[in-house]
């Protein structure tokens, strides 16, 4: 009877803490389920939202690279271009086309005789149409004195119409279209007179006060050649501080205090380094405002702590026994870090140098502060002439009131991710190649 508790007393005792471990087993396993399950719908609330942003845009600027055109046959008159048969580009550049461009469509539509109805039905056409003919007049002069077709683009009202902004069925007095331009287009588009096409002018043209004739180009280049120069300052000057900072300078207050500042850089807000460009480039040096050369400078100055920060981690990658066994065979420490220690942390620091150049692609606030803002319809040509970039080109569009500028500010953002998604992908691709691993 006596071993008989003695054995209860042992099962007992060994059954209370395993309960116990039990218990507590379950307790941590269905927390370890509630976190993992509050992760994935972290994730997925993310990704939701990320989809809901880019449904978004895409859907209100994907019709930005259509543009509905109309065709016109023009009867090149060389009494009204060339009276005088010289061919002269400077005769063929002062013609009147736009009379050319109107007698043709009036021909489409004889019914059309009042002075009011032929100034409405000229308004189908874009401003830009008759600027159209004479280029292509004046790169072939051979065209004067004979019947050409032409496609030219519609009014942006019109244009809208087309693609289904603007509702037929309200009220005429609600809508910015007449019934009688609704029947023009109409009839255009049944004679197979009016088509709708990729948008070319949106990539080839600068920007415009015509929503129809505004394009992305002049932004392009403008952001372009500020990368180029943000690129050649920033990229040499951030990797030789981080192989400074990393490999030769000693350890002491002022390394220390330079280190503390460059860390704070990287959190100033952006504009603040466009009030220095202002106040600094602009105002002190003279430099011209509105141009790629200060844009450049501006966000150099702003894209070198990122880029020293991400060098000195990619030095740091290295391992010491590369150093060690340069030094161990001769080289001095200089050999040692531009043959050995730099080749091997190259691909860290150029990862690091494409994301720097990535969020200066996307920067606003200090290029607005010096003048990048201007309304600029040229196309830049260099680092020093007037510009815009594509971030400033959307915000411009964005406050822009007639409804045709919506889509183009989509679709200028469509190029803006375009660009960012490139430029993340040359970095991942370099990373993948050039990385080595330990």
């Amino acid at each position: 009877m006596t071993s008989l508790n003695e054995q209860l007393q042992k099962q007992q005792a060994v059954s209370g803490p395993a309960a116990l471990v039990r218990k507590g087993l379950k307790r941590r396993y269905r927390a370890e389920r509630r976190f993992r399950l509050f992760g994935m719908l972290a994730v997925a609330l993310g990704l939701l939202f990320v989809v809901i942003l880019f449904s978004s845009i895409a859907s209100n600027g994907y019709t930005a690279f259509r543009q509905a055109y109309v065709r016109l046959d023009i009867n090149l008159d060389q009494a009204k271009l060339d009276p005088d048969n010289t061919r002269d580009p400077e005769v063929l550049g002062k013609a009147s086309y736009r009379s050319l461009v109107r007698d043709s469509l009036y021909a489409m539509f004889p019914e059309v005789t009042s002075r009011s109805d032929k100034r409405d039905l000229a308004n189908v056409l874009s401003n830009g149409a008759d600027y159209m003919v004479r280029r292509a007049v004046m790169e072939e002069p051979g065209l004067v004195g004979t019947r050409q077709s032409f496609w030219v683009p519609v009014d942006d009202e019109v244009d809208m119409l087309i693609k289904g902004y603007i509702d037929r069925n309200v009220a005429e007095s609600e809508r910015r279209v007449s019934d009688k331009v609704i029947g023009w287009v109409d009839q255009l588009q049944r004679d197979g007179h009016l088509e709708s096409r990729f948008n070319t002018l949106f990539f080839t043209n600068g920007d415009s006060r015509d929503a129809e004739l505004a394009g992305v180009r002049g932004a392009l280049m403008g952001s372009m050649y500020t990368l180029i120069v943000t690129l050649l300052l920033s990229f040499p000057v951030g990797v030789a501080t981080a192989v400074y900072l990393e490999e030769i300078a000693p350890r002491n207050r002022i390394t220390d205090f330079i280190e503390v500042n460059i860390n704070n850089l990287a959190a100033v807000p952006s504009i603040v380094f466009g009030l220095l460009g202002l106040a600094v480039f602009i105002n002190f040096f003279g430099m011209p405002r509105s141009a790629p050369v200060v844009g450049g400078l501006v966000l150099t100055l702003m894209t070198l702590p990122t880029i020293i920060i991400a060098s000195r981690a990619a030095l740091k990658a290295v391992p010491p026994s590369i150093r060690q066994a340069a030094l161990a065979v001769g080289a001095s420490p200089i050999q040692t870090i531009t043959h050995h220690v730099v080749p091997l942390a190259l691909p860290g620091m150029l990862t690091g140098t494409i994301i720097g150049m990535a969020q200066a692609l996307g920067e606003t606030a200090p290029l607005l502060m010096i003048g990048m803002i201007a309304f600029i319809v040229d196309v830049p040509q260099g680092v020093t002439d007037p510009s815009t970039v594509l971030p400033v080109q959307i915000f411009l569009w964005a406050d822009a009131p007639e409804r045709a500028f919506v889509e183009k500010t989509s679709g200028a953002i469509l190029v803006l991710l375009g660009f960012l998604t490139l430029m993340n992908l040359v970095a991942v691709v370099l990373r993948k190649r050039l990385e080595t691993r330990w």
